[in-house]
């Protein structure tokens, strides 16, 4: 949304949430877990579209967190991939067939679990 008087641009809850807070890695996990959990066969398009703004926004703070990228070459390669996925324009659209919205909700699941376990490890939490 744009503010006329001023030009500025507001960003949205997912951009901001938690930044200045801890990562939750039970919320965090319990909601890869039911993303995880939904079936194709079984699952409206408009229940994906629910899911998709709070799990990529799980993810995209994931992201900007110290997960030891200088140091690892596979946490390297697993940032990229969340960048790729989180951009705006990879995301799924009305157009997109319901099948590509579910492939990319699982992927973002996925890769969210594999950077939350990184994330917990390094900060020597409880695995999720």
């Amino acid at each position: 949304m744009t503010v006329a008087s001023t030009g500025k641009t507001f960003e949205t809850a997912e951009d901001t949430e938690g930044d200045d807070t801890p990562i939750d890695v039970e919320a965090i996990s319990s909601r890869t877990n039911a993303v995880l959990g939904l079936r194709m066969d079984t699952t409206t398009r408009a229940e994906m579209d629910r899911q998709l703004p709070t799990t990529a926004g799980q993810l995209n703070r994931l992201l900007r967190e110290d997960l030891g990228a200088a140091d690892d070459s596979e946490v390297r390669q697993l940032l990229r991939e969340g960048t790729r996925l989180v951009d705006l324009t990879n995301r799924p659209t009305a157009e997109t067939p319901t099948f590509g919205t579910y492939l990319y909700l699982r992927d973002v699941a996925l890769l969210t679990q594999r950077l939350l376990w990184i994330y917990a490890e390094r900060n020597g939490l409880d695995a999720p």
